[in-house]
């Protein structure tokens, strides 16, 4: 059996680790238990460390993303399991799992029903992306920001220098795998409400993070794809505007000479972006 390794990154979680590390300890006693505390300011890292877990310590809050690269590094297990410190997580679950990576999975991933997200606008928001991530990658994408998962450690690093330091570390991790044709699978999973402080979620700030998202979906899988409906916008109604103008004044305006200008430029900045991905994922055979 592989090794492996279960990371937690945490901030301020420590109600939620005294439940949820007895529980993996009681169903992996000789796992290596990680727990990285993201500049927690309460009893984090001691509870941690009581439980037998080992704790990377940062002076200050870097992030999720950052504790799960911290994590990775430091982790010695041939598999690793990331999963939330707030109780959200069911450790009954990993099982399933890592049952689902033995069938030749690199990544897989504990996908939530609806009232597994925060609230409703959290719900619509994911399920967007989801259906983003879809139509991107032409795979069934369940859950893209869902943090618990099971990955190949070897796979999984190979990707440590894309991943953001904030909250959107699944999202890119996820179409990393899928853009380097790595095999990602969902598993069904419950979500238990939170315990201890509430969500780190900022509406307003992350709204905005969020909403960036959909444009690094496309990004990190395949520009041309965003950017070829976008530069076919601007020449529709470039030419749209032309006809009118034609029709209506029998010239040709400096809007249109404007719009099509910008479908030409836009495609090409997704030309230079396509090259630029394929450059990210190229590796040594």
């Amino acid at each position: 059996m592989n090794s492996l390794s279960i990371i937690l990154p945490a901030k301020n979680e420590a109600e939620g680790l005294r439940r949820t590390l007895p529980a993996i300890r009681e169903l992996f006693p000789q796992a290596e238990l990680i727990v990285v505390d993201d500049g927690s300011t309460d009893d984090t890292a001691a509870i941690a460390a009581s439980h037998g877990a080992r704790v990377l310590g940062a002076p200050y809050s870097m992030g999720n993303g950052a504790a799960v690269k911290r994590g990775a590094r430091a982790a010695s297990g041939e598999i690793l399991v990331f999963m939330d410190a707030d109780g959200q997580h069911d450790p009954a679950c990993i099982p399933r799992l890592l049952d689902k990576l033995a069938e030749g999975y690199d990544m897989v991933v504990g996908a939530r029903d609806g009232s597994g997200q925060a609230n409703l606008h959290r719900g619509l928001a994911n399920r967007f992306y989801n259906w983003l991530a879809t139509r991107m990658t032409g795979h069934q994408v369940m859950d893209l920001t869902s943090g618990f998962r099971a990955v190949r450690a070897d796979k999984f690093r190979q990707f440590l220098h894309l991943l953001p330091n904030g909250f959107s570390y699944p999202t890119t991790s996820t179409m990393a795998f899928f853009r380097s044709a790595y095999p990602v699978a969902y598993v069904p999973i419950p979500v238990a409400k939170r315990v201890g402080n509430g969500s780190h979620i900022r509406p307003v700030k992350d709204g905005i993070r969020f909403l960036l998202i959909i444009f690094k979906i496309a990004t990190l899988y395949s520009p041309l794809k965003l950017f070829i409906p976008v530069s076919l916008s601007f020449f529709a109604t470039g030419l749209g505007y032309y006809a009118y103008t034609f029709a209506t004044q029998h010239r040709f305006t400096n809007m249109s000479t404007l719009l099509f200008s910008a479908a030409v430029i836009v495609f090409l900045i997704g030309l230079i972006s396509e090259q630029i991905t394929n450059l990210t994922y190229l590796r040594d055979s």
